[in-house]
């Protein structure tokens, strides 16, 4: 329990990134068990972490978070078991556990990749590997740093060798090409301010796209951009919307197109609506729209509905479910080009980066919405998620929330402008366009993914006599010390 502590308290709000290595080393000491033992510390320790880390569930779904700390918990207890005594105990901690992250980023409904090992580091030194391997290399390497310190003084050799691949992988991440400035351009963002803790069930709509639309009374030019945060605009159809003449006459004022987050009915029903970002040009017309592709579960879709509903689950907190778009991550923005965009939830995942920046994008776009959640847990994950997508695609990274957090973030993860919470806020900053790619843009998770494995292969494979753990054999050896001595002494 106080291993995952540790960890959880690695991940933002709280940000103390050392303790994620300590943490993974204290639980690496303690699998030196049967199995039996492995899972219960195992399962002690995810519900410590993810318990902590996830406790912003609960404002959206309680039994959900109940639910998800179980499963998350039993991963890791799986991981812990995968883990087997012997000599490679420690490198096969570190393939299983990784294993457990990339499931976990991918099931069930489309993954949770929250209060991951990634987003612990997004402050601390190892973050520039990212560029190299994203997410999953960026595990592996600070699984590899607890390793070191567990090993220290069993297996220094062990030790030497992981921080001394860890050192390369951050020398490395440091130096390596991440792309290249083509032009500049002045964006702003627009933060309507406001509670936290609403929901578009029960609050009025209007009011927020009020809120922001005097808060765009603010900006001044010149300026390329207006980024408005997701689910501002909420009506039956955007273009043909009082909304759609508000917004084009700040952009004519302006004399600069909008991006703007907009919630509409589907031509599917009354069920179904779209999560977008939408262009609007100086004169008013429409140029492009990205619908959201990663939806949120349990936020924006009810998985399993007819089946939660038939036990008596409140099935109505999302009485629609969102379309899921397909397109790639990118939106054209006249004078910009192509723009990457991820809505909210989206930046959580490394390949809507990857994506976005694949698809040509310059710079990208987290327009996000985290008014339904009170306190900064979420939120603060959020940036540091925004902050390892810039790092990952070397792209800058424009975040706008309707109650905070907003900020821009460069390429190499450094956060400016960061606005506070429920305030109304304006800002304006003349950031690089980029092209041109990172390793890990070419090479993504995959390869990873498949070395884990391939450990676990290795590392778990019936053991032979002559790989019989140290502390085993200690036992063995000791026992017959005993029986040869008592029977020595005329005790036996």
């Amino acid at each position: 329990m106080g291993a995952g502590f540790l960890v959880a308290m690695a991940l933002p709000p709280w940000g103390f990134w050392p303790l994620a290595p300590i943490g993974i080393a204290t639980l690496a000491s303690l699998l030196r068990v049967d199995k039996r033992q492995r899972a219960v510390r195992g399962l002690a320790f995810g519900v410590s972490l993810f318990g902590l880390g996830c406790a912003w569930m609960f404002q959206l779904t309680a039994p959900g978070y109940v639910v998800v700390i179980l499963l998350y918990s039993s991963m890791s207890a799986t991981a812990c078991v995968g883990a087997r005594r012997g000599r490679w105990q420690l490198v096969s901690l570190v393939a299983t556990y990784t294993l457990m992250e990339a499931l976990r980023f991918s099931w069930p409904f489309g993954g949770v990749p929250v209060a991951s090992l990634p987003i612990t580091q997004a402050a601390g030194p190892l973050a520039p590997i990212a560029r190299l391997g994203g997410p999953m290399l960026l595990t592996i390497a600070t699984l590899f740093v607890g390793v070191a310190f567990a090993s220290v003084l069993r297996h220094r050799s062990l030790a030497v060798i992981s921080g001394a691949a860890v050192l390369l992988l951050v020398g490395l991440g440091n130096v390596i090409p991440h792309g290249h400035r083509v032009g500049s351009a002045t964006i702003a963002y627009v933060q309507g301010g406001g509670k936290q803790g609403t929901r578009a069930k029960t609050d009025d709509a209007g009011l927020v796209f009020t809120r922001h639309l005097a808060t765009t009374d603010l900006v001044n030019g010149p300026v390329d951009l207006v980024v408005w945060p997701e689910n501002v605009v909420n009506v039956d159809s955007f273009t043909n919307s009082p909304e759609r003449q508000a917004v084009a006459a700040q952009a004519a004022r302006l004399n600069a197109p909008f991006a703007v987050g907009v919630t509409e009915d589907s031509d599917l029903g009354p069920t179904r609506f779209i999560n977008a970002q939408v262009v609007v040009q100086t004169d008013g017309t429409l140029r492009d729209q990205y619908d959201k592709v990663r939806r949120v579960p349990f936020g924006e879709f009810m998985p399993m509905r007819g089946f939660l509903h038939s036990l008596g689950a409140p099935t109505d907190l999302v009485p629609r479910d969102a379309i899921a778009g397909t397109g790639p991550a990118i939106v054209e923005v006249p004078g910009l080009g192509k723009v990457g965009v991820m809505i909210s939830w989206e930046v959580f995942f490394g390949g809507r980066g990857r994506d976005a920046a694949g698809s040509g994008g310059k710079v990208l776009l987290n327009p996000t919405n985290g008014a339904s959640y009170v306190g900064t847990l979420l939120q603060t994950q959020q940036i540091a998620s925004s902050r390892l997508r810039a790092l990952e695609s070397g792209r800058w990274v424009v975040q706008v929330a309707p109650t905070g957090f907003s900020a821009f973030v460069s390429p190499d993860g450094r956060v400016y402008q960061r606005s506070a919470q429920v305030e109304a806020r304006v800002e304006k900053r003349t950031i690089d366009l980029r092209e041109g790619f990172t390793p890990y843009r070419t090479i993504g998770d995959k390869p990873w993914v498949v070395l884990a494995a391939a450990v676990v292969f290795l590392t778990t494979r019936r053991k032979r006599p002559s790989e019989i753990d140290h502390d085993s054999h200690r036992t063995v050896v000791d026992q017959a010390d005993l029986h040869v001595g008592s029977e020595a002494a005329g005790l036996h």
